[in-house]
């Protein structure tokens, strides 16, 4: 196959590329051979703008087989063990909609968005024909919610629950995810824990735990 990984940063996406055969780097792009596949990682940066833009043009001009969007997340579910993969399902910008005093109304809430037009399955971005990736199946199918702030505050956090009931959030999935359906490539949002969602609080993260974990399961989708 021919394959697109897209990453926000090199580090989530280290432990895959060591396995490379003949890495080549191009701009945001580091291309290798692992195993029969040849496979692109594009690096994006971190949100949901570069990773629209970027994921789109390379879209556009690869012919790839697959997607895989490869990186760390934080977990609402305190069910998901820390670290551990979870393949994300479906997805949704938490934060696209308009604030009508305390209460906050989602595009298809307003009627600016029909809930179901594509890519929209039910006001979500939904993955419903992932790939038949080694391993894929077998990681816990979840709930996300994309953001440009990640959560930090009791009350913001109380409300998202209320709102969306997430599993996990990130700052590029839906992105991703609504950028392969529109250009009709088979993909999978595929992260690993690193912390809960809490009150910031950098030393009970396991970020380390996190990328070598997703390193792992990132060579199993891939056949290795």
């Amino acid at each position: 196959m021919r394959v697109l990984v897209v990453a926000a940063t090199r580090a989530e996406v280290a432990p895959l590329i060591s396995h490379f055969a003949n890495p080549i780097a191009h701009n945001r792009v580091l291309s290798g051979v692992y195993g029969p596949h040849k496979i692109d990682v594009l690096l994006t940066g971190v949100g949901m703008v570069a990773t629209a833009v970027w994921a789109t043009r390379a879209l556009a001009i690869g012919g790839y087989d697959v997607a895989l969007n490869l990186g760390v997340c934080g977990s609402f579910n305190v069910s998901l063990p820390s670290p551990g993969a979870v393949h994300v399902t479906s997805d949704v910008m938490s934060e696209l909609g308009v604030e009508d005093g305390p209460a906050f109304l989602t595009m298809q809430q307003i009627g600016l968005l029909p809930t179901d037009e594509f890519p929209w399955t039910g006001g979500r971005i939904v993955n419903l024909e992932p790939p038949p990736l080694p391993g894929l199946a077998e990681l816990p199918a979840v709930a996300g919610i994309t953001v440009n702030t990640v959560h930090g505050h009791e009350p913001s956090i109380a409300e998202v629950r209320a709102r969306y009931a997430p599993d996990v959030e990130s700052m590029e999935g839906a992105a991703f995810m609504y950028a392969c359906l529109v250009a009709g490539v088979r993909f999978a949002q595929v992260r690993t824990v690193s912390n809960r969602v809490e009150r910031r609080n950098r030393g009970a993260w396991d970020l380390t735990g996190a990328v070598d974990e997703l390193g792992r399961v990132a060579l199993t989708l891939l056949g290795g």
